[in-house]
């Protein structure tokens, strides 16, 4: 999948730091320097143009009138819980779907997939799954609910001590690093990248779809 992603919360050098939580703070009454509180729960969210999928009735055909069923994936949520040496990280998120046809009962499964990043691009692990959603009788529009769970090694999720001392490290006005933003050298940079893990969810589509999803 070649889709670029995007964070529910946004990728700001701040979530970088922060995980689930932060605070980048600057200090200036006793020197400068960035305070963040970094924890290891990865952030959550949907790549771009996985977050929609249409089925249509007729193969090949992509016209408005050949739409069959139409769900978007919302509400995507987490519970993170970095107690042990493993983090862990339940999502939950809804199905909202619509149907052209509304005759009698439908049932309609739809694939979905979680899949952990590290450092934006590369794919830790990858699970997929279904969630099927239950039209009555005469019904336009229906929901269901799917979850997902992912691990993360906390230690990889940790900044090393001296790269967490250059980020956060009080410098006083006239020092010769005082205005040099830490996250801007290149070990910093990768080492926060190294360390940083984001758990994707989003339908899992077809190439055909998701040029669908991209062009529309």
């Amino acid at each position: 999948m070649t889709a670029r992603f995007r964070l529910i919360s946004a990728l700001a050098v701040a979530a970088a730091l922060a995980g689930c939580r932060s605070s980048g703070d600057i200090v200036i009454d006793q020197g400068v320097g960035i305070q963040a509180f970094r924890s290891a729960c990865p952030a959550v969210g949907i790549p771009d143009y996985t977050g929609d999928i249409t089925l249509f009735r007729t193969p090949g055909d992509q016209s408005a009138a050949n739409v069959d069923v139409v769900a978007t994936m919302t509400n995507v949520r987490s519970q993170c819980n970095e107690e042990g040496d493993k983090v862990y990280t339940n999502v939950t998120f809804d199905v909202l779907a619509r149907r052209t046809d509304t005759a009698g009962a439908r049932q309609v499964t739809v694939p979905y997939f979680v899949t952990v990043l590290r450092g934006g691009r590369a794919v830790v692990t990858k699970r997929v799954g279904q969630v099927t959603i239950q039209f009555a009788p005469g019904q336009e529009r229906a929901q269901a609910s799917g979850q997902g769970s992912a691990y993360v090694d906390k230690a990889e999720a940790t900044l090393p001590p001296e790269i967490r001392e250059r980020i956060t490290r009080k410098r006083r006005a006239g020092e010769e690093d005082a205005a040099v933003d830490p996250l801007s050298q290149p070990d910093v940079k990768a080492a926060v990248a190294r360390a940083t893990f984001e758990v994707m969810v989003g339908f899992q589509l077809s190439q055909e779809q998701l040029t669908f999803n991209a062009t529309r």
